[in-house]
């Protein structure tokens, strides 16, 4: 028993999100309670199957798993099991069907999923797109987009188990005809932040984007071709939005499919928020996840991984996790049913970095890649083994005889082994984080009364104390880059071996991604890290590397891509006055690598305005314009209507696209030529109306406000701006601030970038989306 092996860090963590408290918040367990809570309620699952088994027997050794931090289950079962709300799950998909009330069923399943701990997936290409008709109303579809927003507002409004906002992972095919705005709905920082998303990339387009060749564009109701894109132009499109900010992500879904273990159940459509567990609709997956640094054993030379341990270890969580599928209480019974007949588990690892660390062996070398198919390889062998010797005692899964798997053993468990990312996990078992390499070796942790603590790598503080290298000076070098590339003090073989992710190449991360692919029944969560100043080109070659090297989806994540306003790569002239970068060819602008998209970026929107809201007469009403302005003119426009109501969406629609169009360089008196007297039937014969329709409106408005810029008595050079309470920012279309976190919302500490979600491996606070 390894209690003691808990860290501080490990305790303040579990204290905070894991042991049981009263209603006032006051901690009632110790962590030695909540393993024996977990390790009794899954036990308990073996007297169904056999009356004269030992439960307590059984208990101990779960008890000692987990305490001796070899094995530990996802989030969910530490928390719940044997608790009230008794769901053990991490992950989930929900189908969300072409109907208003499919929509709004799968937002209420969410929300319960969510209340209950989970996170869920949804692919959203089976709704039809924008402008289509809608027979039953005689409107038009919105289209998925508009929908993620529902869902995101949902998830907004409940928090996980009490503690926490859930995730999501929303997913469109590529040949979806709103794939564009798809692409582009997480352009903007501040919009859908409940969501991860993820295109949904089928081998027909991965041939098209290599032939420069168009594809298809398929109607979701009618099946049927409806247009066309160049592929190779979408397929830019995607790697210029991830390289801007990390967003959208890439999901094979025909490698998905191929796996799919059990067709006949029908298509997977989704994976869960961080994208290793695909799963069809209404199924559900627990996840655990085996240390790797408990897996050595100390040598004359050094380390190496014990097989033997290794293997009676994915035998006793294979076991583990099979129980939990009955011992679970899902949120819905559509969920438990569709879970128990595949029985689905995914044991993955976490501590990889750690382990090469105390084997000598560089994260970015053949050997760690070699290393990584043969430790993966056993464990899903074992694993097989294991779920079909379960088998013999408890029986397969029942769809088990119409599976894909009538060649092989009989199993229990319908897929064995997913690779999670293990945040918080990880910090309770001391390792690093799933198979990423190590994030930074140190960094400087602020202590509630103000002193500053230097939380080192502890086998980058073994290797520093063994050299006689371990001192403030030291420290604090590293602590101050996060690397110890640049640290002369230390060898230069140290060097070689203790690489962060920032030390390694892009391709390196993907190539060490599809060594445990390889051998992996589900997918691999894995992010590849880019520095700042990586090209979209960069990001281009990881995206195709991944499809050419198998791997079934890739997330990259570019370093500080989200502190940028993300529409604003514009330069600043000597002056101090933004100007546009129009990129017309691929050798016209560097900073678009030779992706020829011919855009107009617009500079961003100031975080201080001041402006002038008018009332106008409408067919329909009142609109209130109000335009706003700084030194370089205006910058902002946005709409309300009054109590009569109007035409909000059409107004907001143009307010945005002039508001995009003048900070863009678009000339004044060009906005108010295209929209001026539009006219709205509702103006035809009403008297004294001030305009003929809510486009006009905003043109004369703008116009005027114009007028009275240049009439100011000011030098605009010399210009400064108010300093009072800013005009109200109703519609931004450029975040003011940015939403990139660095540093922890709850204790300050620097977070990590995994699987799509940010990580605080002080606290344990989490974010996806």
């Amino acid at each position: 028993m390894a209690i003691e092996e808990i860290s501080k860090n490990a305790l303040t963590v579990l204290e905070k999100r894991y042991l049981g408290k009263d209603e006032n918040g006051n901690v009632l367990e110790s962590v030695e309670d909540m393993f024996r809570r977990v390790s009794d309620t899954i036990a308990a699952v073996d007297a169904n199957y056999d009356t004269s088994t030992n439960t307590r027997a059984q208990s101990d050794e779960f008890y000692e798993l987990m305490t001796d931090l070899k094995f530990l289950p996802n989030s969910p079962t530490l928390m719940n099991a044997g608790r009230a709300l008794g769901q053990l799950s991490a992950c989930f998909v929900l189908p969300v069907e072409d109907s208003m009330e499919g929509i709004f069923d799968s937002v209420k399943n969410a929300a319960l999923i969510h209340k209950s701990g989970g996170g869920t997936g949804f692919s959203f290409s089976r709704l039809r797109q924008s402008g289509s008709a809608v027979r039953s109303t005689g409107g038009v579809a919105s289209g998925p987009v508009s929908f993620m927003k529902v869902f995101n507002a949902a998830t907004e409004a409940v928090k996980q188990g009490g503690t926490r906002r859930g995730a999501n992972m929303g997913v469109l095919r590529i040949d979806h005809p709103d794939i564009l705005d798809f692409i582009n709905c997480k352009a903007n920082n501040s919009e859908i932040t409940n969501f991860n998303i993820s295109v949904g990339i089928t081998e027909a387009f991965m041939e098209a984007v290599e032939k420069q060749s168009d594809y298809d564009l398929i109607d979701p109701k009618t099946k049927q071709a409806v247009g066309h894109l160049s592929a190779e132009k979408v397929f830019d499109m995607i790697v210029d939005h991830a390289w801007r900010n990390g967003e959208p992500g890439i999901i094979f879904l025909d490698r998905l499919n191929r796996d799919n273990v059990t067709p006949s159940q029908g298509e997977i459509e989704s994976t869960n928020p961080c994208g290793e567990q695909p799963l069809l609709p209404y199924e559900s997956c627990n996840l655990g996840s085996i240390n790797l640094v408990k897996m050595l054993r100390k040598t004359l030379t050094g380390y190496e991984l014990d097989f033997r341990l290794l293997g009676e270890t994915v035998e006793k969580a294979v076991h583990f996790l099979d129980n939990v599928i009955d011992a679970n209480n899902y949120p819905l019974e559509k969920i438990s049913e569709t879970t128990r007949a595949s029985r689905k588990i995914g044991l993955g690892v976490m501590g990889w970095a750690d382990a090469l660390l105390m084997q000598g062996i560089p994260y970015n070398s053949d050997e760690a890649v070699e290393l990584a198919e043969r430790v993966m390889r056993y464990i899903n062998n074992t694993g097989h083994a294991a779920s079909a010797r379960l088998a013999e005692k408890r029986g397969t899964f029942p769809l088990f005889s119409v599976s894909t798997l009538k060649d092989g053993p009989a199993m229990r468990n319908a897929t064995v082994s997913t690779i999670a990312p293990t945040g918080t996990l990880s910090i309770i078992g001391g390792c690093s984080s799933g198979v990423e390499p190590v994030f930074a070796y140190a960094f400087i942790r602020n202590i509630m009364d103000g002193t500053e603590m230097i939380e080192v790598n502890p086998v980058l503080m073994a290797k520093l104390k063994e050299l006689g290298l371990y001192n403030d000076d030291v420290l604090k070098k590293i602590a101050s880059e996060g690397t110890i590339a640049h640290c002369e003090e230390i060898p230069e073989e140290v060097r070689r071996v203790f690489v962060c992710s920032h030390d390694i190449k892009p391709i390196d991360h993907i190539k060490m991604q599809a060594a445990f692919q390889k051998y992996t029944d589900n997918a691999v969560s894995k992010t590849v890290n880019f520095p700042k100043e990586a090209t979209r080109n960069e990001v281009r070659d990881v995206y195709l590397l991944a499809y050419k090297e198998g791997c079934k989806g890739v997330t990259i994540y570019r370093d500080g891509s989200r502190e940028e306003q993300v529409l604003n790569i514009g330069k600043v002239n000597r002056e101090g006055a933004p100007i546009q970068s129009v990129h017309q060819s691929p050798s016209s602008c560097p900073t678009c690598d030779e992706i020829d998209f011919g855009h107009i970026e617009p500079r961003p929107r100031p975080d201080i305005t001041r402006g002038f809201t008018e009332k106008m007469k409408i067919g329909c009403g009142s609109l209130y314009v109000t335009t706003n302005y700084d030194e370089n003119g205006i910058c902002e426009v946005f709409t309300s209507t009054g109590k009569a109501g109007g035409c909000p969406s059409q107004s907001e629609a143009t307010a945005r696209l002039v508001s995009v169009a003048l900070r863009s360089g678009i000339s004044i008196n060009e906005v108010y030529d295209q929209l001026k007297g539009i006219r709205c039937p509702s103006t035809i014969r009403q008297q004294g109306m001030s305009c003929t329709s809510c486009p006009d409106a905003i043109a004369k408005v703008v116009m005027k406000v114009s007028k009275l810029i240049e009439e100011q008595p000011k030098e605009r050079a010399g210009y400064e701006m108010p300093t009072e309470t800013p005009v109200p920012q109703r519609h931004p279309i450029v975040p003011a601030t940015a939403n990139e976190i660095h540093a922890c919302p709850e204790c300050g500490s620097v977070v990590e970038h995994e699987g799509g979600c940010v990580i605080c491996r002080n606290c344990g606070f989490s974010k996806c989306g």
